[in-house]
């Protein structure tokens, strides 16, 4: 499906918390940031306002009816499903592409659909009932809602904890809907990386959460815990499947950068975010605030919460500055630009489709590099080419790179060693030609 950027959003943080919020503006807006695909977060009807429900209103992963959708997000709740209609097409006409949840291993306990349930649950999801595979109406009735929701427009699907559902079972329901609507994607959260042959190949998912690999790796090398070393082994490793991996920095289940429990510094991030933006040809995901330094100050442990009604202070200033053109605090305006600078330049065809070369192996000696804390590597097509040097660490570094001989016969270039510096957390560009 090739490089892309995937927006997150959960609508009942933005704005008013109604589909309505989500407007013209939104989508121009993402525009801006060169998204090509908007993840609403809490579509499908989920229970709420029950004893079992954790917080208020209640998990978007502990649905309650497939084919309805929040009551709460609607201005009308009569006409909730024409409204989100209406959304779908407000995202369509600004050339973007929308993905909602696919759920398949539970669903809430007051469940009453078509699919089969056991009786217990997964862990402390109390919330949930685990969905029963081994029954066939469970295949009958999901291959339905998938139908249903790509009938009303939805370009793709985010799948939940797939791993915790049969690869080939839940393959065949993906085959069967795509043979009806050929252009859905499918982005599966997985976390095991011996478990992502398995999920391309045999449940044809076009889109892999690479958590195990970029994400905890970058995540170590910002605590100061694991090696810069170890990215250059992840995307080895990933061979024909590197192109089908999904890298991000934020999601609703982790930890804000901006948070404590994280980095604590919104801008700690410019390193890890040019790997995983310019580097190889995973796709990106941005969640709705990171751009701005949300750091969830308000809710528990760095995560902004999915369970409860809260008022993230940087969405909050963002809405304002999309929907009412209000300025941005000084410190969320510059790392909005920055944000967007690295997004647009992730745009451009060299980095979009170039030849992707790690040069840290031939960079180990050279003076200031820091192969624990520094990772450098270049893009090139018959046009450009570029070096991109990352900068993990705490302190400013000044290096000068080698270029050895396969790779400037390769790029069309002669220089044989380029000066770069970085400052803390940085990272540099070097356009060769």
């Amino acid at each position: 499906m090739g490089k892309c950027i995937i927006y997150q959003l959960l609508p009942r943080l933005w704005g008013d918390g109604k589909f309505s919020s989500c407007d013209a503006a939104l989508s121009g807006y993402l525009k801006s940031l060169e998204v090509d695909y908007l993840w609403l977060t809490g579509i499908p009807r989920h229970s709420s306002g029950k004893p079992f429900v954790k917080g208020d209103p209640g998990s978007p992963y502990a649905i309650c009816d497939w084919y309805d959708v929040n009551p709460y997000l609607a201005d009308d709740s009569a006409h909730r499903m024409e409204e989100f209609d209406a959304l779908l097409g407000r995202i369509h006409d600004a050339g973007l592409k929308c993905i909602i949840d696919f759920i398949p291993n539970h669903v809430g306990c007051d469940y009453q659909g078509g699919l089969a349930v056991h009786d217990f649950c997964d862990g402390d999801w109390t919330d949930t009932l685990k969905v029963d595979w081994s029954d066939p109406r469970t295949e009958e009735e999901f291959l339905k809602i998938l139908r249903y929701w790509a009938s009303r427009g939805v370009d793709g699907f985010r799948c939940d904890m797939v791993e915790m559902v049969p690869s080939n079972a839940l393959g065949r329901v993906v085959k069967a809907v795509k043979r009806e609507f050929p252009g859905l994607v499918f982005v599966a959260e997985v976390y095991g990386r011996e478990n992502y042959r398995r999920y391309l190949d045999e449940a044809g998912m076009d889109l892999l959460y690479d958590k195990s690999g970029s994400y905890d790796i970058l995540r170590g090398i910002l605590a100061g815990e694991r090696s810069a070393r170890e990215l250059s082994g992840n995307w080895q490793s990933l061979g024909d499947m590197q192109p089908h991996m999904l890298n991000f920095l934020e999601n609703h289940d982790e930890q804000r950068i901006a948070s404590p429990w994280f980095t604590g510094d919104a801008n700690a991030v410019w390193g890890a975010l040019a790997f995983d933006l310019l580097f190889n040809h995973a796709s990106f995901m941005l969640y709705a605030g990171q751009e701005v330094g949300e750091d969830a100050a308000e809710g528990h442990e760095g995560r902004t919460s999915i369970f409860s009604w809260c008022k993230p202070e940087g969405l909050d200033n963002l809405y304002s500055y999309v929907r009412e053109g209000k300025e941005l605090p000084a410190a969320r305006r510059e790392l909005l630009s920055r944000y967007r600078e690295l997004l647009t330049l992730a745009r451009r065809p060299v980095f979009l489709n170039g030849h992707n070369w790690d040069l840290c192996y031939c960079c180990g000696s050279a003076a200031g590099f820091n192969p624990d804390k520094h990772f450098v590597f270049m893009r090139y097509d018959d046009d450009s080419a570029w070096l991109v040097f990352c900068n993990f660490g705490a302190d400013r570094s000044d290096v000068i790179l080698t270029i050895p001989e396969e790779l400037r016969l390769a790029a069309n270039t002669t220089q044989t060693e380029s000066p770069v510096s970085a400052p803390p957390h940085g990272y540099a560009l070097i356009k060769l030609r």
